[in-house]
């Protein structure tokens, strides 16, 4: 449990368009990128201006034996708006390549 109320929680399942809602992600298959690795949030994050803090170590509870990570984001509103702006982003990114 995270005891900062400043920050939100991202896992990279709540992203992820190869996982169904019952595993995790949050937002919709439209809006979801697939696969997204730990480094591309921390990018969104940071183009977002959200002061991402990655936890390499950490592993989601849904699935506690896979070391996933998380990036911790500071709270500039809910966070379906700021994970589909981070989705987004990874998408745009992914695009440029």
């Amino acid at each position: 449990m995270l005891k900062d109320k400043t920050k939100l929680v991202i896992w990279p399942i709540y992203l992820d368009a190869t996982k169904s809602r019952g595993e995790g992600r949050l937002l919709s298959m439209k809006d979801s990128v697939k696969s997204p690795v730990l480094k591309e949030i921390e990018k969104a994050a940071l183009e977002l201006n959200l002061a991402p803090v990655v936890e390499s170590d950490k592993a989601h509870p849904q699935s506690w034996w896979v070391k996933s990570g998380r990036v911790l984001v500071d709270k500039k509103g809910p966070k379906s708006v700021i994970t589909k702006q981070i989705a987004q982003r990874i998408t745009k990114t992914r695009g440029q390549k």
